[in-house]
């Protein structure tokens, strides 16, 4: 079974950057900011599977408690509380001249990776050592702490953003 290993870990590379480049095409082509969001989950949800793939459990389960979990629901709650236009306004025809330039935009710096990448590779150096999640989480108590409530500080901005907008939006309505 170990010979299947890197057929196995190719095949969810490829399922995964299908999952993120999906998921973004969704987020940028949808014309409701709901159906936008479910693309951006869907990509956060991808990158998780990548830092699986990478032997990071814990970085993967943090990406989805912290980026899928709370700022998506605080996504979610600003567009409610904001009242945003649900996307069924009619919207300008893209000219082939815009939609060009941006697939340029997105193409060049990923054709000048994949050339560098082709250059010069890198020498793989295996796994690292794995660090149990017990010393990784007493790390983040004791010396990582700041990081960790800026986490939670920045998370509370987003919330109260989102009130705020929420709140001026009613106001002005009324």
């Amino acid at each position: 079974m170990e010979q299947y290993y890197p057929l196995i870990a190719k095949i969810l590379f490829a399922l995964y950057c299908l999952v993120i480049l999906g998921g973004g095409l969704v987020a940028v082509l949808a014309r409701g900011l709901v159906r936008a969001m479910v693309g951006l989950v869907l990509t956060m949800f991808g990158v998780a599977g990548m830092y699986l793939l990478m032997a990071a459990p814990f970085i993967a389960l943090m990406q989805l408690l912290i980026y899928v979990g709370a700022v998506t629901i605080l996504i979610f709650f600003a567009i409610m509380l904001t009242s945003a236009p649900a996307g069924n306004e009619e919207r300008k025809p893209r000219l082939i001249r815009q939609g060009f330039l941006a697939f340029a935009a997105g193409i060049g710096p990923a054709v000048m990776l994949a050339l560098i990448c082709m250059k010069s590779p890198q020498v793989t150096t295996g796994l690292p050592k794995v660090v149990p999640i017990s010393v990784l989480g007493g790390q983040l108590v004791t010396n990582l702490v700041l990081a960790f409530e800026l986490i939670s500080v920045v998370l509370l901005i987003a919330m109260a953003g989102a009130v705020l907008l929420g709140w001026e939006r009613r106001k002005k309505a009324k």
